[in-house]
């Protein structure tokens, strides 16, 4: 008798999809792509998710869960909360190493901005980080590593862009990693509001 096909938890499927997505984009994957790398077949995704795109769906609506628990992963290793929104600003860069990977994830991106269904989960998640970011601002506000003249409600937006913009000038220039590309633009952002 052939041993029991092993069971795969939904954050190990996704965590598979993610670094399927992030080589072939969602258009080219499959199923039997993703199942390959999560160790579990094609057919055991279509009975829990129902099709590709309901897999991609449910991945979409993880984002805002994905967001705090990954704040508060990070505040638990760090003493200040800036330190704490360098690493979250900066953590897809140790994810995506060429501007081909960046593509791919961006192709899941432009289904955000056409499709309904996606588009829901994805602002949710963009207002989920704003206000992680604001978070971590106010804190340091209040911490002294900021001045008091800052205003963490808009700085937050103005690191939410600068992170953003950061990802598409590295995927054309490609002068050093996404992260470091990413740190850059935040600190110099944030320079004139660092506390003497």
């Amino acid at each position: 008798m052939s041993p029991r096909p092993r069971s795969a938890t939904d954050a190990e499927i996704f965590a598979a999809l993610t670094r399927v997505i992030g080589r072939l984009g969602p258009a080219r994957m499959t199923l039997a792509d993703v199942g390959a790398e999560a160790g579990i077949t094609a057919g055991a995704l279509v009975q829990r998710f129902g099709s590709k795109r309901g897999l991609l769906l449910a991945l979409a609506r993880t984002g805002v869960g994905g967001v705090h628990q990954q704040v508060a992963a990070i505040r638990r290793r760090h003493d200040g909360p800036l330190a704490a929104l360098l690493d979250f600003a900066t953590a897809m860069g140790r994810h995506v190493h060429t501007p081909e990977e960046l593509a791919n994830h961006l192709a899941f991106f432009q289904m955000d901005l056409t499709d309904p269904d996606f588009h829901e989960p994805a602002l949710a998640y963009f207002r989920a980080e704003r206000d992680a970011l604001r978070s971590l601002l106010e804190e340091a506000v209040a911490r002294g590593e900021l001045s008091a003249a800052a205003d963490p409600a808009r700085l937050a937006e103005a690191v939410q862009v600068a992170t953003n913009g950061a990802r598409m000038v590295w995927a054309v220039v490609r002068d050093g990693t996404l992260e470091e590309r990413t740190r850059v633009a935040v600190e110099i952002l944030l320079a004139p509001y660092r506390a003497a």
